[in-house]
């Protein structure tokens, strides 16, 4: 029977951790059990966010848009549904990078979305 040692995989896997959690406070980085509980919640975080932060910049991008929409005196819906109705497909990412950096063209897209919506009573 041989005995096994298994003392350059466990240092691998332990530098491996601490690598990760390298630039944290305290002794997340530096102490292997609390390197290892900070990196999994850390992971957690990052994936979660990763669709978190979708979510925030449509939110983002549909304030500025409104606000653009608000301007030329007309809501962010009936904007979106005219555009909509009038067969423009363009995604709120560039409408809302239009209203910021080119007005001009923004309000081109208003007057097309007033033409196909119509106004109420």
């Amino acid at each position: 029977m041989v005995r096994v040692r298994s003392s350059v995989p466990t240092r691998k896997r332990k530098k491996r951790v601490l690598k990760q959690t390298k630039g944290q406070f305290g002794h997340r980085k530096s102490r292997y059990r609390q390197a290892k509980k900070s990196l999994i919640k850390g992971l957690v975080y990052a994936f979660r966010d990763r669709k978190v932060r979708k979510r925030e910049f449509k939110s983002l991008w549909i304030v500025r848009i409104n606000a653009a929409c608000r301007q030329e005196g007309i809501a962010y819906s009936r904007f979106v549904k005219g555009l909509k109705t009038a067969g423009v497909e363009i995604n709120r990412k560039m409408l809302a990078e239009l209203a910021v950096n080119a007005p001009e063209v923004f309000k081109k897209l208003v007057s097309i979305a007033r033409e196909t919506v119509p106004q109420k009573a």
